[in-house]
């Protein structure tokens, strides 16, 4: 359970306590704490997962230690996950008037979120890949691999290419056309299966 927040003291030197709630409704507790679970089985770090849905879900501006208190993870470990969800670009700081402490706050936007979120993971995970296909089809020892290995290499490349691709032109799209091609998909794939049967 997400430990509970007394909104009626204040820090030594940390300025006013902003008016909060004392803790997370069931329905935001759920959501955080679902989330969480749902950010460390795609291999993103629970603590960074749960702050991110925390402020997406309260949509306000949050101190260090709010978050700290609500979600009752150490102070060193919230540090580390703000700084990774800034080095995203999921997180930014606000400063709010008078009060000299860093506040961080995500969009509220989910399609915003989503093209953040493919954008970063396919930098730092599909790209690399990419790269590294062409490197083995570049590397003056190709020719003693098997035509098999070869073939495979080659085919995974071109998938990882045109998937790239793909993602490239689908995060152009405002997210009204991308709502519609998406419900065209359902719609097609429904066709064909009812014309398999």
């Amino acid at each position: 359970m997400l430990a509970p927040m007394d909104s009626t003291t204040d820090l030594p030197g940390s300025g006013p306590a902003p008016v909060t709630a004392s803790r997370l409704t069931p329905v935001s507790e759920r959501f955080v704490l679902h989330w969480g679970e749902m950010g460390s089985r795609w291999g993103v770090n629970r603590t960074m997962s749960q702050i991110h849905a925390l402020l997406f879900v309260t949509g306000r501006p949050m101190h260090a230690d709010e978050i700290c208190e609500l979600l009752g993870v150490a102070r060193s470990n919230a540090s580390t996950s703000l700084r990774e969800l800034q080095s995203w670009g999921l997180v930014r700081i606000v400063h709010l008037l008078g009060d000299r402490r860093d506040h961080f706050e995500t969009s509220g936007d989910v399609w915003e979120l989503l093209r953040v979120i493919v954008r970063g993971r396919k930098a730092r995970e599909f790209e690399p890949t990419v790269q590294a296909l062409r490197e083995c089809l570049a590397h003056p020892e190709l020719g003693r691999e098997s035509a098999l290995s070869r073939q495979r290499v080659g085919e995974t490349l071109v998938l990882m290419e045109t998937l790239s691709a793909w993602v490239d032109e689908m995060l152009r799209l405002p997210p009204e056309t991308l709502m519609k091609i998406m419900k065209l998909g359902a719609r097609i794939q429904g066709l064909m299966r009812g014309k398999a049967d």
